[in-house]
């Protein structure tokens, strides 16, 4: 049996929104592709994705419109241009990483009568390649046959979490994980730095926790990549910042105190403002060192 797939626009084609508009197209969808770089959106026309000048070009005719941008000013700006040509009835999913800028969203969608799923993504560069992505999602079951097969396209498995995406139910999530990335990430950084000054060799503490109950596959890979000195980046310095700094706001609209967000946050600060705001998150090792 043939599926037939809506045409989709995809608005953000960065290191998450690239592979998202490949992985679309390599599963038969018909997509257009916009981005702020017009050369990003561009070098994929070579996998089927056809390039857009402007956003409003992107979203003429779609019947879904994916948004995978930075943060959520810069998502509502991108549909406040591509408003002209959004069509009422038309599916958007977010899949970006937006806080409680998630009701502003919403109240744009309900203004333009479109049908908003808010469904944010975990997982990085390689996964988003691999199609391995994970997605929280929340939005009305009528729309969940529409974009239950985009997300088989780009993601391992999909967890929806509400049938009311204007509730932020999704958003919300993404900022519980974030919160635990966040942890994992300068936990790892702090005990390779402290094991680099007092001499430990590294690979023994990864003895260590390898197989235990301390282990897990984030682990390993950002201990490998300060090990090698490898800092490709799968998520930013300076993104892991702003996702940072999302976390604290929503901890504070509800009293709640995360003291070792709060001392992440300072430690990307600090490694942006060291040279490595554009490097992998795993580059916040050098925080520890102020010498």
């Amino acid at each position: 049996m043939t599926t037939t797939h809506p045409i989709v626009a995809v608005l953000g084609t960065g290191i998450i929104g690239a592979p998202v508009a490949r992985n679309l197209s390599r599963h038969g969808v018909t997509v257009r592709a916009w981005n702020r770089t017009a050369s990003k959106a561009a070098a994929l026309a070579v996998d089927g994705v056809q390039p857009a000048a402007t956003p409003a070009e992107a979203v003429d005719g779609a019947g879904v419109v994916l948004t995978v941008l930075t943060d959520g000013p810069r998502v509502l700006a991108t549909m406040e241009a591509a408003a002209p040509k959004l069509a009422p009835g038309t599916v958007w999913v977010q899949l970006s990483t937006v806080g409680e800028a998630v009701d502003e969203l919403a109240r744009f969608a309900a203004e333009h009568d479109l049908v908003f799923v808010d469904a944010p993504v975990q997982g990085t560069r390689q996964p988003a390649e691999a199609g391995k992505l994970v997605v929280m999602a929340a939005g009305p079951q009528p729309a969940r046959a529409t974009v239950q097969p985009l997300f088989d396209a780009i993601a391992a498995r999909t967890v929806w979490v509400a049938e009311d995406g204007a509730g932020g139910a999704a958003s919300r999530l993404k900022l519980v994980l974030n919160t635990w990335v966040i942890a994992l990430t300068h936990g790892t950084g702090e005990a390779l730095a402290l094991a680099d000054r007092l001499g430990v060799d590294p690979q023994h503490f990864l003895d260590v926790v390898s197989g235990g109950p301390m282990d897990s596959g984030f682990f390993q890979a950002k201990s490998a990549a300060i090990l090698a000195g490898d800092f490709s980046t799968s998520f930013s310095v300076d993104n892991s910042a702003k996702d940072a700094r999302l976390v604290l706001a929503a901890a504070e609209r509800v009293g709640v105190t995360l003291d070792a967000t709060e001392a992440g946050h300072r430690r990307f600060q600090r490694a942006a403002v060291q040279g490595h705001g554009a490097e992998d998150m795993a580059a916040g090792y050098f925080a520890s060192f102020t010498d």
